[in-house]
């Protein structure tokens, strides 16, 4: 029998994920980390990007996630995001809208943008649509 670990995603609004997998991958702040069943005890800041849960050998769940925290036991992997979105669920029209108002933004010299708020979208918008891109490169 394969050895498990449950997962918990959970975002501001609603829990989008609960249930056991055999790995779990997840953009950690210094780099994607592969979780396994028995990992050790770990807690990190996740950045923008994708969440791969490993359900089976022919099942994997991909998620968008825009950061938040990462909590690893050795039978339980929390994650906590400020937003995380199916990646089957990622609007891609305003992704790209999201996109070219924040490249717009940052090209505006005036200095009445926050520079650094249009960034993060920049960022989020970015990461949603390489998500989504993954997703069909996958065939899903």
């Amino acid at each position: 029998m394969t050895m498990t670990v449950h997962v918990d995603i959970v975002s501001a609004e609603k829990e989008i994920f609960s249930g056991l997998a055999e790995m779990v991958f997840a953009p950690a702040e210094l780099g994607e980390v592969g979780i396994s069943p028995r990992h050790a005890p770990l807690i990190s800041r996740l950045k923008p990007g994708e969440v791969r849960v490993k359900v089976s050998d022919n099942e994997v769940y991909p998620f968008y996630v825009s950061g938040g925290m990462l909590e690893i036991q050795p039978n339980l992997v929390t994650i906590l995001a400020d937003t995380a979105i199916r990646a089957k669920d990622i609007d891609e029209a305003a992704a790209l809208e999201a996109k070219s108002r924040a490249e717009e933004a940052l090209e505006d010299k005036s200095g009445k943008i926050d520079f650094a708020m249009a960034q993060a979208q920049l960022t989020d918008a970015v990461m949603q649509l390489r998500t989504l891109d993954r997703l069909r490169k996958r065939g899903g």
